[in-house]
Formats: C-alpha cells, structure tokens, sequence
C-alpha cells in the first residue's frame, strides 16, 4: 500500500516555494533583526555625506541632505537618463538642499563597493558643483573614470 501525500512531514509550503518570510527570529518582537536595504543605503550615504560635508563646512555653508527613493520627472522629460540626485542651490534663509535617488543608484550598482563608489561620486560631484572645484579636489578618493 503507498502512503499518502499528506502522511508524510511537509517540508515546503502548499505551493511548493518553501520557507517564505525571515530566516532570522527578531531578538525583539516587531522589529527586523536585519537592516533594510533602505536602512543600510541611508547608513552609507551619510557616512559619505558626513565626511565630505565635514571637510568642506566652512566653505558650504547651511546644505540639507536628503534621501529619496526617485525623483519625481515631468511628464515632458525627454532625456534617457533618470536623474541621480538634485541640487537646489539655497537663497537667504533657504538652505542648499541636496537631494539623492536611492533606486536609480542602487540599480546601477551591481554590488555593495560599486554602490558605495557610485554614491561617493553623485555626492562629491555635486559638492564640486556647489563649491566651483573640481571633484578631484572636494575628495581624494574621487576617481573620474570617463
């Protein structure tokens, strides 16, 4: 006689996918035992912000920095390229507001150091901009591949 399907322990889900959720058991219930990768892509933009913005201080002046997931394009936006990150120079009271897009970096990043290399170069480039220097000059560790 053959045993049934259902006799026998499961050791996937119905559907067949396996083990579905997180691999690791939250020490604290309700919150994730590992970092998004939001989470980890602020944790490195602002140790590269902080650096570079830390260097150049007295020469920057008031700069907000910010993260967002994408830019929001017109609808009439005609380039093929989605833009990586903003700058919007600041006037008076206004602060110089440097906005950088986490997708469209993450995207062109196939792994943790070409991230970390992609954002190095959105921020020190745009640092650049804002101060009237060459990249070169804002970093040392700014490398212009093209």
């Amino acid at each position: 006689m053959e045993e049934s399907p259902t006799a026998r322990p499961r050791r996937r889900d119905r559907r067949g996918r396996g083990m579905r959720g997180p691999a690791v058991v939250p020490r604290s219930p309700g919150t994730p035992e590992r970092r998004t990768r939001r989470e980890r892509f602020d944790e490195l933009a602002l140790g590269i912000v902080t650096s570079v913005d830390r260097r150049w201080q007295d020469r920057l002046g008031l700069v907000e920095y910010a993260v967002e997931d994408a830019p929001q394009v017109p609808d009439d936006w005609t380039s093929d390229q989605v833009p990586l990150s903003s700058l919007v120079r600041g006037s008076g009271a206004t602060p110089t507001r440097l906005v950088i897009f986490r997708r469209p970096i993450e995207h062109r990043a196939e792994s943790r150091t070409d991230l970390e290399a992609l954002l190095l170069t959105v921020v020190v480039e745009q640092v650049a901009e804002l101060l009237g220097l060459d990249p070169e000059q804002v970093d040392p560790r700014y490398a212009d591949d093209d």
